[in-house]
């Protein structure tokens, strides 16, 4: 049957120890269970654990500096209250859960904040407890923004011949046809239909070719690709070579033209384009500000078929926008998702007809919408039958609370008009648009919805060797930040968390390093992880690690001869892949260590395991891990349980949490624990014992962002012994009480 929900809140001994706890250490802390409870009774005769730890030592069956560790959260250590006291009464070291990580102590600016840290190492150091450092170097809870700004486009310097600045366009390959490859300008006014103008611009490209000037109506009705027979205004083609040369157009406008279209399909290289000047026929006036190619305008420089365009020369910053994404419509019901507004597709756009109720609809859906991190702006091309207010466009990229959605009030005016509304500071992701009439009452006909990406162009990708330099740097300032605020206390750290992927992508028989190059993560990890090995390379982002740890180390008053380095990870008892990352774990260390500098002392495994109903599958992941603590022992490293928990799955394959399980299922958890810890003494030799942590000191609560509601715990959610507390004992050496010992 089913364990009843009894809250019977901490054991009297357990009140006694936390009223005292601050003021004398540890009294013996335990959590007893009431003795009414039959099947609980015999976990009252258990010691603390860390007694039977002592025992072990004491009768030379483990290591002497075997450490039985804890995970916690600093900031509740430091209060010095239950936590402390449970902490202290069983473990002799604790694992920061976040506190100790990159994210926790450097700010977006790159200064450091370490008070946290130095306070929970002081009342460590008062608890005589050791601290092991999690973790110096990983991919996720980096200081992500900060990174990311060392190694931005670089701004070039100012021409120092006082020069104009041009563009340079990379073309590629040339293509068949004129219109492959093309450059746009959208005029901040648009030329008077009848009038005559002179449009010049110095040119030259590195492999010549043919370039010619297409002026478009862009807001007409009447349009395809190119907007239309009657709203393309085609000019004379020039041959150009790879000297400037200046082409001249004198045309008069057969149109209100709003678009300056450049193509050059053919062109293959480089092209570059200066002194750009428009005039009215017989007038000086530059109708282009400043008369320069590369200045912005109300809607900048958009290219198209072209891998790169860039400013060559700049003497301030120059911004562009490119088109990135485009949402145009099909005649047809509503096409998107509907949030309680559904208004059709008519003559190619989605036709809003006011109700007078409160409304909203999508114009462009995430799924078409994918952005890096940057600044945007969005074109609406939206008609509406007369002005009205209160209308708005909105962002996002998710739903969650704690998801980017940026909203702005959409100017709307009788007639057809593109309008053009800021998106800063963008984090990246997929972004749903969504249009929000709310309850304006002017009819509404959007015709299609542009997404352009602000960019700088006088400024160039920093080189593979740049960004390593830098980062280089920014690892060791802040391992070195860190050392110094532990100042040779902690003596044990994760060196490098989590560095190996679920693959093997290059062939090479053993499991590649995880990489947002190589494509093997989720695109939601590339965007909010950084991914050092990308940049440092897959063998000196650990050598770099260890190097610099090492150092600052020895520089903050640590003695060298007691520091340990870890690599940890995930999946290394895994029974889908016959323990296959553990394996290439084990080849990337001696890759690591070939440089006959880096020394890796140990090996970390988090063990994040399961109890399954079914008996064949936990016989085969009992299998594993056996394999695992033997690989463990053949690599001669230190061996270290560096984060074990459990959860319990049943015969259908569903997690349980723990207010579903049942007496027999919390029994089976425990024997599985004492199996756990007996294999590993049976099997790592005492001279590469360095210990076991437990992650979760009590069961996960369903709110948690960590193994949501499942009986991960020693302890439960009331700090009361559960099984699991006895199977845990028992692994250390601790009487079965459960089968009647004495």
């Amino acid at each position: 049957m089913k364990l009843k929900n009894i809250n019977l809140g901490l054991g009297l001994m357990a009140l006694l120890a936390l009223s005292s706890c601050a003021d004398d250490k540890f009294s013996e802390y335990r959590t007893d269970m009431t003795k009414n409870l039959k099947d609980y009774q015999y976990l009252n005769n258990y010691e603390p654990l860390k007694k039977y730890m002592e025992d072990m030592k004491a009768a030379g069956k483990c290591n002497p500096d075997f450490k039985l560790g804890i995970a916690l959260e600093a900031a509740e250590f430091n209060k010095q209250g239950l936590v402390y006291c449970l902490a202290g009464s069983n473990f002799n070291e604790m694992t920061a859960g976040n506190a100790m990580k990159m994210a926790s102590c450097v700010k977006n600016d790159g200064s450091m904040d370490f008070s946290l840290v130095k306070e929970f190492v002081k009342n460590a150091q008062d608890a005589d407890m050791t601290i092991y450092g999690h973790t110096l170097a990983w991919h996720a809870q980096a200081a992500n923004k900060y990174l990311k700004n060392l190694i931005k486009d670089k701004e070039l310097p100012p021409d120092p011949n006082g020069g104009n600045k041009y563009l340079e366009i990379a073309c590629g390959e040339a293509g068949a046809n004129k219109w492959d490859k093309q450059i746009s300008y959208v005029l901040p006014k648009a030329l008077v239909k009848g009038q005559s103008y002179v449009m010049s611009v110095k040119v030259k490209a590195s492999d010549g070719g043919t370039f010619a000037a297409w002026p478009i109506w862009e807001a007409s009705d009447n349009k395809n690709q190119w907007g239309g027979s009657n709203d393309v205004q085609y000019m004379a083609d020039y041959d150009i070579t790879n000297d400037y040369s200046t082409l001249t157009w004198e045309f008069t406008a057969n149109f209100p033209i709003d678009k300056l279209q450049f193509v050059f399909g053919n062109v293959g290289g480089t092209i570059s384009c200066d002194d750009f000047k428009l005039t009215k026929a017989g007038s000086d006036e530059n109708l282009i500000e400043n008369g320069d190619f590369a200045k912005e305008s109300a809607h900048g420089w958009n290219q198209t078929g072209c891998s790169n365009i860039k400013v060559a020369s700049a003497a301030a910053s120059v911004a562009v926008e490119q088109l990135v994404n485009e949402q145009t419509y099909t005649d047809g019901p509503f096409p998107f998702y509907a949030m309680g507004c559904e208004p059709p597709v008519v003559n190619g756009a989605i036709h809003f007809v006011p109700t007078g109720a409160w409304s909203q609809f999508f114009v462009m859906p995430g799924s078409n919408n994918t952005l890096s991190e940057g600044n945007y702006v969005v074109y609406l091309d939206l008609s509406a039958s007369k002005d009205a207010s209160g209308v708005e466009l909105t962002m996002q990229n998710g739903w969650g609370a704690s998801d980017q959605a940026i909203t702005v009030k959409v100017p709307v005016s009788a007639g057809r008009h593109n309008v053009k509304l800021q998106m800063p500071n963008i984090a990246g992701g997929n972004y749903d648009i969504i249009l929000k009439p709310q309850t304006a009452d002017a009819t509404l006909d959007v015709h299609s919805v542009q997404v352009c990406q602000v960019k700088n162009l006088n400024s160039i990708p920093l080189t593979d060797e740049e960004k390593k330099n830098v980062l280089t740097t920014a690892m060791g300032t802040w391992i070195d930040g860190m050392m110094e605020a532990t100042d040779g206390y902690v003596t044990s750290w994760d060196v490098v968390n989590e560095a190996l992927s679920g693959d093997d992508k290059d062939g090479d028989g053993k499991y590649d390093l995880q990489s947002a190059k190589r494509g093997n993560v989720s695109a939601d990890d590339a965007k909010n992880n950084f991914y050092w090995q990308d940049y440092l390379g897959d063998l000196d982002y650990v050598r770099l690690a260890v190097a610099d740890a090492r150092k600052s180390f020895a520089d903050h008053n640590g003695d060298p001869e007691k520091l340990k380095l870890f690599i940890n990870d995930y999946n290394l008892e895994s029974d889908w892949d016959d323990n296959g990352k553990l394996r290439s774990l084990i080849q990337w260390i001696k890759d690591w260590e070939a440089d006959g500098v880096t020394k890796i002392d140990g090996i970390a495994s988090q063990m994040h395991i399961s109890c399954y109903a079914d008996p064949k599958t936990q016989e085969n992941k009992k299998n594993h891990i056996v394999k695992m603590l033997e690989l463990m022992k053949e690599s001669g490293k230190l061996c270290k349980i560096s984060e074990l928990d459990m959860g319990y799955v049943d015969a259908a394959g569903n997690s349980v949490t723990y207010d579903q399980m049942t007496e027999e299922q919390h029994k089976e958890m425990r024997d599985l624990y004492t199996f756990v810890l007996q294999k590993y003494f049976e099997i790592i030799p005492a001279a590469q014992q360095y210990g076991i942590t437990q992650w979760c000191a009590t069961d996960s609560p369903k709110d948690s962002g960590w193994r949501k509601g499942e009986p991960t715990g020693l302890w439960d959610l009331n700090y009361l012994r559960k099984h699991t507390y006895a199977g845990f004992a028992a692994g250390l050496g601790a009487p079965e009480f459960w089968n009647g010992a004495k």
